[in-house]
């Protein structure tokens, strides 16, 4: 994944790259005219830049392709954020890792979810890992209020809609029900990476969520490590996931 000095590049891939935004975020900021290469400001998502020869600059700052990556699987805890900038002064994931590097989430959790985030530098890695075409499979464990039944747990499996979206068909099993406390738990794996997915999902077959927590992607599992500590991934599982 390293880039090699004179190498000709797409602006958007060069700022996603450089880890300030996914490149789809980096096509909008080109579009909204907050990059300059060379001094000028640029708009047109066809440009070229030459790494190591072009310089080009976001909020009046030079950006630059770091290639010593690093790439790190956070077991995140609830009630932090998983954006870069927080606007409302809640914590963020960063603050939980400490590195000199300018690493941006991979994919998202909300606040309330718990468990595996990885975490790099590596634009490209970023733009790999999110696309829907690779269908890397993330794995929750959800408890919900409810004995959950078996054609419901079909209905999980086949897709449902959760407004305006099908979801593609699910692994799910029941790891436990409790009829004294009227709750399921359940392990849920999907591919896909909507918002707020697993949660809308569960509420679609009349079940509200209690806690989710995400144990594993692409099968990398954070059942080893304590609530909100981090480790670096192996060479084998940035190969897996990126690849």
């Amino acid at each position: 994944m390293n880039v090699q000095n004179q190498e000709e590049m797409r602006l958007q891939k060069y700022i996603a790259q450089a880890g300030i935004a996914s490149r789809r975020k980096a096509e909008q900021m080109i579009l909204d005219g907050k990059i300059k290469v060379n001094g000028k400001i640029i708009k047109e998502l066809g440009t070229k830049v030459i790494v190591g020869k072009d310089i080009v600059e976001y909020n009046g700052k030079q950006i630059k392709i770091d290639n010593d990556y690093v790439y790190i699987l956070l077991n995140k805890p609830i009630g932090y954020v998983t954006t870069v900038k927080e606007q409302f002064d809640r914590p963020t994931v960063l603050e939980l890792v400490k590195t000199n590097k300018r690493l941006v989430p991979v994919g998202r959790l909300d606040m309330y979810t718990s468990g595996a985030l990885i975490l790099t530098n590596d634009g490209e890695f970023v733009y790999k890992v999110t696309h829907p075409k690779h269908e890397i499979e993330k794995t929750y464990t959800v408890t919900i209020h409810g004995i959950i039944t078996i054609d419901e747990v079909e209905s999980l499996r086949k897709g449902v809609d959760i407004g305006n979206y099908i979801t593609k068909p699910a692994k799910v099993k029941i790891l436990k029900t409790d009829k004294e406390k009227n709750v399921s738990r359940l392990e849920i794996t999907i591919h896909e990476g909507k918002n707020r997915q697993v949660r809308k999902m569960c509420e679609v077959v009349g079940h509200k969520v209690i806690a989710l927590h995400r144990s594993k992607i692409a099968g990398i599992s954070v059942k080893t490590l304590e609530l909100g500590k981090w480790r670096y991934l192996k060479k084998e599982e940035v190969d897996k996931l990126g690849n």
